[in-house]
C-alpha cells in the first residue's frame, strides 16, 4: 500500500485547474495515495486583510491533522531544488502521513505556520493559492519519480 499524503488548502480548485490537478494525483497512484480537503475560503470584499487570514487560519487550524508530519507552504519556507525536495519527502514519508497545509489569497495566518512541523517554499515568486495545488502536487510526482529511478526528471 503506497504512502499517504494530504493537501489542506483554502478553498476550491477552479475547474480549469481541475483537470491538471487531477492528472497528477493519477500520475501519483502507484506510489503515493494524495488526499484533498478545503476549508471554505473567505470573501476579501469588505474585509480587512488581517480578518480574512484569522478566518481563513481558524478553520485550517480546525481541520488540522491528528498526527504526521504538516508541512506549511510560504514564501519564505526551505527553498529546494528537484532533489533535494525529493530527499525532504522521503524524510517526511519516512514518518507517516504527510499534510501540506496552502493558504488562500492571503497566504497563511502566523499561528498556522507555526503550528507546522516544516515550512517549504515553491518559489520565491508569488503564485496564486490555486497554482500553488498543481505545482505541489508536479514536484511530488517528480521528487517520487526521482527517489524510484524513473525517467521523468533528466
Amino acid at each position: 500500500m503506497p504512502p499517504r499524503a494530504e493537501i489542506l488548502a483554502v478553498g476550491g480548485l477552479d475547474r480549469d485547474l481541475r483537470p491538471v490537478y487531477e492528472h497528477y494525483v493519477r500520475l501519483l497512484r502507484p506510489w503515493l495515495t494524495l488526499e484533498t480537503r478545503e476549508v471554505r475560503e473567505v470573501a476579501l470584499k469588505g474585509r480587512a486583510p488581517a480578518e480574512v487570514l484569522r478566518e481563513e487560519g481558524r478553520r485550517l487550524l480546525a481541520a488540522w491533522p491528528s498526527s504526521g508530519t504538516v508541512v506549511a507552504l510560504t514564501v519564505d519556507g526551505a527553498a529546494h531544488d528537484s532533489p533535494g525536495f525529493a530527499a525532504a519527502l522521503e524524510r517526511w514519508l519516512e514518518r507517516g502521513r504527510v499534510t501540506f497545509v496552502v493558504g488562500g489569497s492571503l497566504g497563511l495566518a502566523d499561528e498556522v505556520v507555526a503550528r507546522a512541523a516544516e515550512r517549504l517554499s515553491l518559489s520565491p515568486l508569488t503564485m496564486p493559492h490555486q497554482l500553488v495545488r498543481v505545482v505541489l502536487a508536479e514536484q511530488l510526482f517528480r521528487g517520487l519519480s526521482i527517489r524510484r529511478g524513473h525517467p521523468y526528471h533528466h
